[in-house]
């Protein structure tokens, strides 16, 4: 009996559903209809014998079997697309564009807009990923241009402003009275929006503690939406399904954000797609 086999395509759409915050939001970033982003969900899930999203209230839950598939997704579809792109190089003008987990759902559209206006026809290619390994995939060349979080990568590129950043937890959720810590929910180390919350709340005299974190963004979402606690989140465009900006803690700063194209990029791609980041940040 041949082994269960993970489709390419469908790997694409449970990661979009991670990125972009549920099955509407991933449905509109991949150009699809939503029944069939669902539709390749259930594909995954039959290949492995169970669930692996949920849904809860608007959202989204990642099961445990689910939050394994999506880690072990991101690094078939990066190795995949790297194999791809020196098979196939000649294959016609496709654009990688990079980014990290924070509004991704935000910039991956302008970002696809920006290239192509300037190059009718091309095909943009996603990566979404951490900073620091963005920033590698562009100097190795395998991305075209990146937007990262500056802080989380040694290279500092080319400053594009500050990502907004807000409290997020599900509608109605209160800390827990003083002198108790406020629950934080976070990715894990090592993450500079991590960071920002847990000092920004230190230089106000807020204590707090992390009850979860997680590899991913949408584990942090998952956990979020439980009420265990609040999530400091990119605070550009809608909040994502089943969370609400909370006004309750500290005003935090936005973060500085950086973007880079790779070693002989096309000027007017970059400046295009730079151009395209700042529109959405603030300015710094």
């Amino acid at each position: 009996m041949s082994p269960p086999v993970l489709d390419i395509v469908a790997l694409r759409s449970l990661t979009a559903i991670a990125d972009c915050g549920g099955f509407h939001r991933a449905a509109r970033t991949l150009a699809l209809s939503q029944s069939a982003v669902s539709q390749h969900v259930r594909r995954l899930e039959k290949a492995l014998g169970g669930p692996v999203v949920e849904r809860e209230g608007r959202g989204t839950r990642f099961t445990p079997e689910g939050r394994r598939l999506l880690e072990q997704a991101r690094r078939i579809l990066a190795v995949h697309d790297e194999a791809v792109r020196t098979l196939l190089g000649s294959e016609g003008d496709t654009v990688t564009v990079g980014t990290t987990e924070h509004a991704a759902d935000q910039f991956l559209p302008r970002l696809t807009a920006a290239v192509q206006e300037v190059r009718p026809g091309c095909r943009v290619r996603f990566r979404i990923d951490r900073s620091a390994r963005l920033v590698e995939a562009v100097e190795r060349g395998s991305v075209d241009v990146a937007v990262y979080v500056t802080e989380a990568a040694a290279t500092e590129g080319t400053r594009v402003g500050g990502l907004p950043l807000g409290w997020h937890a599900v509608p109605g959720w209160e800390p827990p009275a003083t002198p108790a810590p406020v629950p934080l929910v976070a990715i894990e180390d090592p993450c500079a929006i991590r960071r920002r919350a847990i000092a920004t709340l230190a230089a106000h005299g807020v204590p707090a503690t992390v009850v979860g974190d997680a590899g991913y963004l949408a584990g942090v979402l998952d956990i979020a939406r439980t009420g265990e606690g609040v999530a400091l989140l990119a605070a550009v465009g809608p909040a994502p399904d089943g969370l609400t900006l909370y006004e309750g803690l500290p005003a935090v700063t936005p973060i500085p954000m950086s973007a880079l194209a790779r070693p002989g990029a096309d000027p007017a791609t970059t400046e295009a797609a730079f151009a395209a980041v700042r529109d959405l940040l603030r300015p710094e």
